[in-house]
């Protein structure tokens, strides 16, 4: 594959790892590469990771009994994993990172919203996940001071990210067998205890809300990758269909998030849910609990490797006129500050901000999917502000509010319907059809140009 932007590089299959030279511009076609099942083990290895685990143990904790917490476990899982893979699978068409593609429906500058709630959430997850892998160091290792543990880590991931797309995708093919060996032998050994499972019968008199929060936490967690899934399938060839995109995409993720969050559950239930998830883990683990914390460790760097990358690529969707490698180091730089911020009591605080914020993600798929998925009509010419989709997208978001269950905000609805959180839904939903009205194919109505 010899470029005009050839540099020092590894081999990876028939590809070449070096320093991306691409950032939000359209992949030209003589760099596009790959086949659509590289996407299976670039989202098992990503999601192989401590957040979905302690997802797992959440409702158990909140004491829902194993066939509903299995139940809203997967459909969280479905409904999540259909939507980011159906992002992945714009990819190989546009050729271009998920929120340019996005300018399409909201304009240029109307695009900017999406970019800058993505970059938000993008380098808040990556400061909690190095947190927490910051945490795993200092249990193999505690004479290891934590930034010193946050800092080794940032420059781990930040090397995978600066590399970019190639790396990124030879790492997480490495981690998807890494880690599921890793976590093949943790579920071994958590269901060497079957009879603990058959007494573990818990009491819960109102179970639909418990059960709506869970498979909308499941939901989230898989469903967040969207805004940037296709960060990771623009390399492919243009003609690539997109169907064995999508699938192999939602079978990584699915199989990885679900396996994770039941082996989550499992923990729980063997050894109680008033144990930190982290320490429960170790503890069931027994003589091979520092195993575990490797993994924990491993998957926290396979999520922020696209985390910081996916957080450049935002950056640059917001026009800053930087070179990506150079995007992704401040990246690095500004969330190895926001660790050493949320490593004491701000975390906790500062995790439930940033899933108060992911509220925002289903409005946005809403529209594009109204656009790209239902009416397949895209302006071929790029206007300032799209009206019609950033609109759509602000009154999804705006409807959905009484709706919100967190703990930081419930809205009125959600109080009355005992703290279950239909805030997903209601902004997709509310924003696929107001996009769909609007935007119908007898509207005279056009987007506003520059």
């Amino acid at each position: 594959m010899a470029t005009s932007h050839q540099q020092d590089h590894v081999l990876y299959g028939d590809t070449v790892v070096k320093v991306e030279p691409y950032g939000v511009q359209a992949v030209p076609p003589q760099e596009r590469h790959g086949r659509p099942g590289g996407q299976f083990t670039l989202w098992l290895g990503s999601n192989l990771t401590i957040a979905d685990y302690a997802l797992g143990f959440f409702p158990i904790s909140l004491g829902l009994s194993w066939t509903w917490t299995v139940a809203a476990i997967l459909i969280g899982n479905l409904l999540g994993g259909v939507a980011m893979a159906l992002c992945a699978g714009l990819g190989p068409e546009y050729g271009m990172p998920q929120l340019i593609v996005s300018r399409l429906v909201f304009g240029r500058r109307g695009g900017y919203v999406p970019a800058f709630l993505n970059y938000i959430s993008t380098i808040g997850w990556f400061a909690v996940n190095n947190i927490l892998g910051a945490y795993g160091l200092r249990i193999l290792w505690p004479g290891l001071a934590f930034w010193e543990a946050s800092a080794l880590l940032v420059i781990i991931q930040g090397t995978v990210a600066v590399y970019g797309y190639n790396l990124i995708h030879f790492y997480e093919r490495a981690m998807s067998i890494i880690l599921g060996v890793m976590f093949l032998v943790v579920s071994v050994i958590a269901l060497s205890h079957p009879s603990r499972l058959a007494v573990y019968h818990p009491v819960v008199h109102d179970v639909w809300p418990l059960f709506a929060i869970i498979v909308a936490a499941a939901f989230s967690y898989i469903g967040s990758w969207g805004p940037y899934a296709a960060d990771y399938s623009r390399y492919l060839p243009k003609t690539t269909p997109r169907r064995p995109v999508i699938l192999w995409s939602f079978a990584g993720a699915f199989v990885a998030s679900v396996w994770l969050e039941l082996v989550g559950a499992l923990v729980g239930v063997l050894v109680g849910a008033n144990q930190n998830p982290i320490a429960a883990l170790h503890s069931v683990t027994g003589s091979l609990g520092d195993l575990s914390v490797v993994a924990i460790i491993l998957g926290g760097t396979a999520a922020d490797a696209l985390n910081i990358y996916s957080n450049s690529l935002s950056a640059g969707a917001l026009d800053v006129k930087v070179p990506r490698w150079t995007l992704a180091m401040v990246a690095g730089l500004i969330g190895f500050g926001l660790s050493l911020l949320g490593s004491g009591s701000f975390e906790a605080f500062y995790t439930n901000f940033l899933l108060l914020l992911g509220y925002w993600m289903t409005p946005w798929l809403g529209v594009m999917f109204a656009e790209l998925y239902w009416r397949k009509t895209a302006p071929k010419e790029l206007s300032a502000i799209a009206w019609p989709g950033l609109a759509s997208f602000l009154i999804g978001i705006a409807v959905s509010i009484p709706f919100m269950s967190s703990t930081l905000y419930t809205g009125p609805i959600a109080t009355n319907l005992h703290g279950a959180d239909l805030t997903f839904y209601v902004g997709f939903l509310v924003a696929f059809f107001t996009y769909a009205i609007w935007r119908r194919p007898s509207s005279h109505l056009d987007y506003a140009t520059a």
